[in-house]
């Protein structure tokens, strides 16, 4: 189960940070992967960043590249994604998801993903 948190309104220029709380096993952990995807209103779920257990790969969609960081905190068995540097067009809602065998070349296909879990809205503005 996976339980994000962290979302709300931020100034263009601003920093906000999501936690997805995983539950289950931190020993079942090991070959999965965990993305970040948004979706603004009338578009499709698009990918902004993944991150692999077992190797600790990370990749970043290109317009978050720099200003976005994924990463896991094994104390509190929570992925976060710290964002920095927030612009209007980053407003979406923001899912977390888990792929339960996640390659490289899987991380930025929403399809990939066995998981999902409830969104939580960022947005960004003025």
């Amino acid at each position: 189960q996976l339980q994000a948190s962290g979302g709300g309104l931020a100034q263009p220029g601003g920093s906000l940070r999501l936690s997805c709380a995983v539950s289950g096993r931190s020993s079942r952990m090991y070959n999965m992967g965990f993305g970040w995807f948004r979706q603004a209103p009338g578009k499709e779920r698009e990918f902004v960043a993944a991150i692999r257990i077992s190797t600790f790969s990370t990749f970043y969609a290109d317009s978050v590249k720099g200003r976005f960081t994924i990463s896991r905190d094994n104390a509190e068995n929570t992925i976060n994604l710290q964002m920095n540097s927030l612009k209007p067009e980053d407003t979406a809602v923001y899912y977390c998801s888990a792929g339960i065998t996640l390659a490289d070349s899987q991380a930025r296909s929403k399809n990939n993903y066995d998981y999902w879990g409830q969104g939580t809205q960022v947005t960004v503005s003025s």
